[in-house]
């Protein structure tokens, strides 16, 4: 690649870096703590007044060894559990991951709606719009990664169901 078009190229990357890290900003809590960062941490209750909530992020691991989400706690949830989608008898249902979530090393752990994320049962208070929920992360090596979770209603789409958290409602 001649040296003007990379150089014009770098220049380009560097001028949109900041609308990047803007709109990370704007989307959720994001944070760096050792190897692991956190991107787009944001929570969701399925609906006003429920007993669950949920939270999902972008984990990327920065290290050269992997490792492995175990867990997670809070002290507005009786339990978190890190939960999945899986097809039975041709529904979509949510169920508990045994043994945790794998982040290789130099990856990245996507907790999204509609697959893996963070379920949060016997919440006490309701996740509530403009809110923060304490969220403690446990990895088996890199230990307790601890963040603030925004609530950001406006990113429920449909309904509870769509969504996936019938049963998980009160």
């Amino acid at each position: 690649m001649p040296v003007l078009l990379r150089s014009a190229l770098a220049a380009l990357l560097l001028l949109a870096a900041p609308a990047w890290a803007h709109d990370d900003a704007a989307k959720g809590v994001s944070l760096q703590q050792g190897d692991i960062g956190i991107h787009d941490a944001y929570a969701l209750s399925p609906r006003p007044g429920a007993p669950t909530g949920s939270v999902f992020m972008m984990i990327h691991n920065h290290g050269s060894t992997p490792d492995r989400l175990v867990g997670a706690t809070s002290p507005l949830a009786e339990r978190v559990e890190i939960h999945t989608h899986m097809e039975e008898d041709g529904v979509m249902r949510m169920r508990a991951v045994e043994g945790g979530l794998e982040l290789p090393a130099g990856g990245m752990l996507l907790l999204a709606r509609g697959g893996e994320h963070l379920m949060f049962l016997g919440v006490t208070p309701p996740f509530a719009e403009g809110a923060t929920v304490p969220v403690t992360l446990l990895f088996e090596k890199a230990g307790e990664v601890a963040l603030e979770v925004p609530v950001d209603q406006s990113r429920l789409t449909g309904d509870a169901e769509a969504a996936g958290h019938e049963g998980h409602g009160g």
